[in-house]
């Protein structure tokens, strides 16, 4: 290309920028759509329970929530591909929510292989649509000893990897076993009120941004390639 079409390439993308969208892009109406993963499958999951109480909070914030059962999801790589029943069940309300929670139980200092392998089947992109980017994120933990932040500081990285705007606000509950009745209820507590807060916060930055979500994670580099793949074809077509 010569200098010339970079230049048109270059004025191309930053004409891209519309600024219009991000002051006023027509707004929905609807309730916000969020999804939770949660990490564990024992019969008395706390991460779960977590999760549920999570759920609760966000339907009375006005949400419409839905919890995939990670039950039966198999392994990447595991001789299966996305046309699995539970894969494409992960993957469809993936596609359908515009915010997620992830909660997990902290094992060895870290998340869970079940909450990764969720994570892990959620692809970059698919076809021409990037299934996460934009959507806001909650992460939250449990764990069986002393308060710790492993688990959910290693999702925010993943957040972050997966172009989702993860929110300030986490949860981490320290000896989750004392903090749900036997019905699997959370105990009024601190612990609690801090998954009300950042239940709050996510349906709030929900709210902000998923009118606003394409123009928020639009790059200059990905226009600019696509900018210069045309220029490139309309050069070769001129040339023939």
């Amino acid at each position: 290309m010569s200098g010339h079409d970079t230049l048109q390439v270059d004025e191309a993308c930053f004409a891209a920028i519309d600024r219009d969208r991000l002051l006023a892009p027509p707004l929905g109406s609807h309730r916000p759509r969020i999804l939770i993963l949660y990490g564990s499958l024992r019969a008395r999951s706390f991460s779960r329970l977590s999760a549920e109480e999570a759920g609760r909070i966000l339907k009375r914030l006005g949400a419409e929530v839905r919890v995939f059962n990670p039950s039966g999801l198999p392994q990447v790589d595991d001789g299966v591909d996305a046309s699995h029943p539970k894969v494409r069940e992960l993957r469809d309300l993936v596609a359908w929510c515009e915010g997620m929670v992830w909660s997990s139980p902290e094992r060895h200092g870290a998340m869970t292989g079940l909450m990764k392998t969720q994570i892990d089947w959620v692809p970059l992109s698919e076809g021409a649509v990037r299934p996460t980017q934009g959507k806001t994120l909650a992460v939250m933990q449990v764990s069986g000893g002393s308060q710790s932040f492993n688990a959910v500081n290693q999702m925010r990285i993943l957040g972050r990897w997966m172009r989702m705007l993860t929110i300030p606000n986490q949860s981490s509950v320290a000896k989750a076993f004392l903090e749900f009745d036997e019905a699997g209820r959370m105990k009024p507590s601190a612990y609690y009120d801090r998954i009300v807060d950042v239940m709050e916060e996510l349906v709030k930055f929900t709210l902000l941004t998923r009118d606003r979500a394409a123009y928020l994670v639009d790059r200059y580099s990905e226009r600019k390639g696509t900018a210069t793949a045309l220029m490139k074809r309309v050069n070769q077509s001129s040339a023939t």
